[in-house]
């Protein structure tokens, strides 16, 4: 999954990515609101944080620009102000959601998680299963033929990705796009390498191999050995 954060406070800023990219998502941040324009323009998100009090263009300006180019993004309000008007107001302007500052990150990763399950339709399970992999979203543990396979939060979104789209290939550059920021330079062997680790836990110690290289363009994950 992949998020856009629009703070201008540096420590805060600093404090929200750390925790999202620790729960496994790609996190892309601007400093103000046209930047934060720029990069929901042109990449596409799951969800944004956006501090309303931003340089230039401001949370709520930026938030109307989005849903005037039909851009439905689900994006979760920051702000200090704590008034029911100025709740109403964020959400009348487009926003899905208002988180109060100070915060804890705890509540601020409950939203997001929630926003995104809503707005894919409330339908995204909490869990995942592909052939004898198990995948528990919430408590962020996998399991197969009985045994928890413990990963890097990366390892785990990875995986979560190709679950999600079982038996349909994925490019690397599908890949990195999910997981990394939007500056990451598309001329590593990142993928790969990721792509390895996550194999030598998912697949090493099995029979039943779940992860097949596709050469020349990508990964899938399948639960048996066929023809694509």
């Amino acid at each position: 999954m992949r998020i856009l954060l629009v703070e201008d406070d540096k420590k805060i800023a600093s404090f929200i990515v750390k925790g999202l990219r620790e729960a496994g998502f790609a996190v892309d941040h601007a400093a103000d609101g046209e930047d934060g324009l720029h990069l929901v323009l042109t990449t596409s998100y799951d969800a944004a944080v956006v501090d309303i009090m931003l340089p230039g263009v401001d949370g709520l300006g930026l938030i109307r620009q989005l849903r005037a180019r039909g851009i439905n993004t689900p994006v979760i309000i920051l702000s200090a102000k704590r008034s029911l008007e100025d709740r109403v107001r964020g959400l009348q302007q487009g926003s899905d959601d208002y988180l109060v500052k100070p915060f804890s990150f705890s509540e601020l990763l409950a939203r997001v998680q929630a926003l995104i399950r809503r707005s894919s339709g409330g339908v995204e399970p909490a869990h995942l299963k592909v052939g004898d992999i198990s995948l528990d979203i919430y408590r962020r543990e996998v399991i197969r033929e009985a045994k928890k396979i413990d990963l890097q939060p990366r390892e785990f979104s990875l995986l979560e990705y190709l679950m999600r789209n079982a038996g349909r290939v994925v490019t690397r550059t599908m890949i990195m796009e999910h997981l990394w920021n939007y500056d990451f330079d598309p001329q590593t062997n990142v993928v790969d390498v990721l792509v390895c680790r996550l194999r030598e836990k998912i697949d090493r110690d099995f029979t039943k191999k779940m992860i097949y290289t596709i050469r020349g363009a990508g990964y899938v994950l399948k639960e048996i050995d066929k023809d694509i």
